[in-house]
């Protein structure tokens, strides 16, 4: 097969994210399936401005898919979005002869991508986020393990709240985005869930639910906080002096990001960097890769940034009766 490109590049931007080497393997591996030379850029924009830039070989990334992280780093980088630091990613890209490049990250990466194409660098987009917030697609490599890691802490919790006769407020990632702590809500069989997208009326929402729960013959409870809807610290102590329920918070925090990527994301994340090196073959470029269900589409980068998404209006009815 003739190709329309020789050689492309991948790297990974913005947070980590669990299946993120996956991603990277797939764009290696069908990379040299299809006879196209295979780079890696080591942290991100930053290191396309450097030069951190390695060949890369079937051996680099054997057995990577299991691993969480991202072998090539991430960072993230101001000086790239200055016109000085793009324009020496540019000449970067083609100093080392980059006629494609596949980046794997997040709203912010997606954006740099764009200022790369509009200099004249073909460009391939991966959403690779633990948030799941990304507008044109219905799902983020590394959202289904993060959920799941967060599922297993709480389950933990849960054990010891209901020993004590306990609350645990929980905080998980999500600053703009409360996809995560809904799921993460449905799975454990939270009392309470409180999310970026929705107020939160302390009286009804939180205190009230808890009161109900506790009429009810319940003991111990579970209060999901994603970071950008409330402080779990201040929802914990209202919770005490509104109720007088011994109550204990914990922040998961980045151990969310990291642990071998399950299934789901593993085979995402290689149904993605294989289409992306596909497109760049046959010469087209400049487009996100998104998944709309359970096939893997393909938008223009600029219309795929115009994209937004709310949470599942299902999942949040379904919610608020399972709490009830």
């Amino acid at each position: 097969m003739s190709n329309s490109v020789k050689r492309i590049g991948v790297l990974t931007s913005g947070g980590d994210a669990p299946g993120m080497n996956a991603a990277i393997r797939a764009v290696v591996l069908t990379s040299i399936h299809l006879g196209i030379d295979c780079v890696g850029i080591r942290r991100g924009y930053t290191g396309l401005i450097s030069g951190d830039i390695v060949p890369m070989t079937a051996e680099d990334v054997n057995g990577i898919e299991r691993c969480g992280g991202t072998i090539l780093y991430t960072a993230r980088s101001a000086e790239f979005q200055t016109e000085k630091g793009l324009q020496r990613a540019v000449d970067n890209c083609k100093f080392m002869d980059i006629e494609g490049l596949v980046v794997i990250g997040g709203d912010g990466s997606y954006r740099g991508a764009l200022e790369l194409s509009r200099h004249g660098v073909p460009v391939v987009g991966l959403p690779g986020t633990i948030d799941n917030d990304i507008g044109c697609t219905s799902y983020t490599i590394g959202f289904d393990t993060a959920c799941n890691t967060a599922i297993d802490a709480v389950d933990k919790l849960d054990d010891t709240m209901q020993a004590h006769e306990r609350c645990s407020v929980v905080e998980v990632m999500g600053h703009r985005a409360g996809h995560l702590a809904l799921n993460v809500g449905i799975a454990t069989g939270a009392t309470v869930t409180l999310i970026p997208e929705m107020g939160v009326d302390f009286e009804a929402d939180v205190s009230g639910r808890i009161r109900s729960a506790r009429l009810k013959g319940q003991t111990h409870f579970t209060v999901i906080v994603a970071e950008g809807a409330a402080s779990a610290h201040e929802v914990a102590e209202k919770i005490k002096a509104a109720t007088g329920i011994d109550t204990r918070v914990t922040t998961l925090g980045h151990i969310q990001r990291g642990g071998s990527p399950l299934i789901r994301d593993r085979v995402t994340a290689a149904r993605m960097g294989y289409k992306a090196v596909r497109l760049l073959a046959d010469g087209v470029f400049n487009r996100i890769i998104c998944m709309n269900g359970e096939k893997c589409v393909d938008y223009d980068i600029e219309e795929a940034l115009n994209m937004t998404k709310g949470l599942d209006e299902d999942a949040c009815l379904m919610q608020d009766a399972l709490m009830s």
